[in-house]
């Protein structure tokens, strides 16, 4: 259970770190098993931002070298290039480490990645591509690469409906991983991090930060549920905010430049036939933007769209017309699979922290580390562009950069990459026939143990219910009785969670089922 937040009122700690996304999760596991007194606050539910709204793919690196319209782009920028290798390499590393250390939390999937005649890459640039993925990653994980022909495409599912079979140059065939689901997975870090002794908290708003004369940091923090106040001391700041990093600096100081770029992406669930489980598509669109159709638990999503994002960022849903833009980018690619908005059964929509760079309009997606010193704001880091297969070595670079200022205070540990497993409890009925690998004896471990405010913490970031074809929503007051006793909540209670949980996954995603 939450503790009251008056109880940190007046503590000091060497490092805070705000937001607690899969990178700033992963930044206090780290920071704690280095020794720092570490504090952890998100002003929402631990990753439920950008961090459980991407593609959830721990892909191999191949979107880093396409440089856009053209090989030449390389050329002509070398800078790019050498950037462009070195994400690579952090994809490939990231992805080998993941499908070793914690395989439960990812899931093998075969991708394609149709080459046509008029797309700006011929099948020897694609065939490169994958020589120099396999040069410059790990060999544990292989890539299984090959190339298929026309004639074969016409017998594989998904690929039996791509459009104008007989224009393809080929299809490169490849083992691809996405994530079983983020929000767990930063979940696991920030559990392992209070472990080895970092304090941590979901609903806790930064209300002021302020750098005293002495070079600490002084945090407000106020708590959502209760509107409590404390305040706090750290003599290191890690902004690990994502579309809210700016937001962060500038409550220390309103003349910090930009650090952040903000392109929305939305992403659409269907349900395809049996035969195309596991089975998935990567290309471009019409607008030369990546493209994906994803399997997941038994269903298919297609995305992502990608626009510059100036709207509210702490309102964030899919709108109607990037559902249809999208759709007509699905039927280009795949005419036989008719996706149609009245078959469609959710959608989400999420921002990415894209480093804020002027020479490139939908920001860089080089992952930067920010020492804010320049900006007057000494001892405080921020950390843009970090996608979530390289959350792991995130943590571990900003460990490193703090401790080049800060001496850690407290004792040293080990940390674990463990994915963390809820008590063994056969007799326990699924919550959801439909994907029986979370029960309500998860749910009721998940409410005692797991630091959960309200219905929507616990069904999408602890059970994962939530990204099932229902969307929980005729489960919900199920949920809300089974775990009453843990939450403290009665019969007013229990409705009027029901009632937000069913009204969110309406609003936020567009999810129009039956209810009973």
């Amino acid at each position: 259970m939450r503790t009251p937040l008056t109880e940190l009122d007046g503590a000091k700690f060497d490092v805070a770190v705000i937001g607690a996304g899969v990178n700033g999760a992963s930044a206090a596991q780290h920071l704690a098993a280095a020794g720092f007194t570490t504090l952890l606050v998100e002003q929402n539910d631990f990753a439920s931002g950008s961090s459980s709204r991407s593609s959830r793919l721990l892909h191999c690196g191949l979107r880093y070298l396409a440089p856009g319209t053209s090989m030449w782009e390389f050329a002509f920028h070398p800078r790019r290039l050498m950037t462009a290798l070195t994400m690579a390499r952090q994809a490939m590393v990231a992805r080998s480490q993941m499908v070793r250390e914690t395989p439960e939390r990812v899931r093998a999937m075969t991708f394609s990645y149709p080459i046509y005649k008029e797309m700006p890459y011929a099948p020897w640039q694609i065939d490169l591509a994958f020589k120099i993925l396999k040069r410059l990653g790990p060999k544990d994980v292989p890539l299984d690469y090959r190339r298929l022909s026309r004639a074969e495409a016409r017998q594989k599912p998904l690929l039996k409906w791509l459009r104008d079979i007989d224009a393809l140059k080929g299809i490169a065939r490849f083992r691809e991983y996405r994530f079983d689901w983020p929000e767990r997975i930063a979940l696991d870090a920030v559990l392992d991090a209070a472990r080895l002794g970092a304090v941590v908290r979901n609903h806790t708003a930064l209300a002021g930060l302020e750098q005293e004369a002495s070079g600490n940091w002084r945090l407000t923090l106020a708590d959502g549920p209760d509107g409590s106040e404390a305040t706090v001391m750290a003599r290191a700041v890690v902004n690990t905010a994502g579309i809210w990093i700016d937001r962060v600096n500038r409550m220390a100081d309103a003349k910090v430049g930009r650090r952040i770029t903000g392109t929305k992406g939305i992403h659409c669930m269907f349900r395809l036939p049996p035969e195309c489980a596991d089975q998935g598509i990567a290309s471009m669109n019409r607008d030369d933007g990546p493209f994906y159709c994803v399997p997941w638990r038994g269903l298919h999503y297609v995305g992502p769209t990608e626009m510059l994002y100036d709207g509210d960022i702490d309102d964030i849903r899919p709108e109607e017309e990037e559902i249809e833009w999208l759709l007509g980018e699905a039927n280009h690619l795949l005419p036989g699979a008719e996706f149609k908005r009245e078959n469609m059964l959710f959608a989400w929509a999420g921002v990415r922290p894209l480093t804020y760079d002027p020479a490139q309009p939908k920001g860089a997606r080089s992952r930067e580390l920010h020492d804010l010193s320049g900006d007057g704001l000494d001892n405080m880091f921020a950390l843009t562009a970090g996608p979530i297969m390289t959350h792991r070595s995130a943590g571990d670079i900003l460990t490193k950069r703090v401790a080049q200022r800060v001496r850690p205070s407290g004792t040293p540990g080990a940390l674990s990459f463990a994915a963390g497993k809820f008590p063994d409890n056969t007799n326990s009925p699924a919550i959801d026939d439909e994907w029986p690998e979370s029960t309500f004896a998860d749910l009721r471990h998940a409410a005692a143990h797991e630091m959960p405010v309200d219905l929507i913490d616990l069904l999408f970031r602890r059970s994962g219910n939530g990204w099932t074809a229902s969307m929980a929503a005729p489960m919900a007051e199920d949920a809300a009785r089974e775990v009453a006793s843990e939450m403290g909540w009665d019969e007013a209670r229990i409705a009027a969670e029901t009632k937000a949980y069913r009204t969110h996954v309406a609003r936020n995603h567009l999810w129009h089922g039956e209810t009973d």
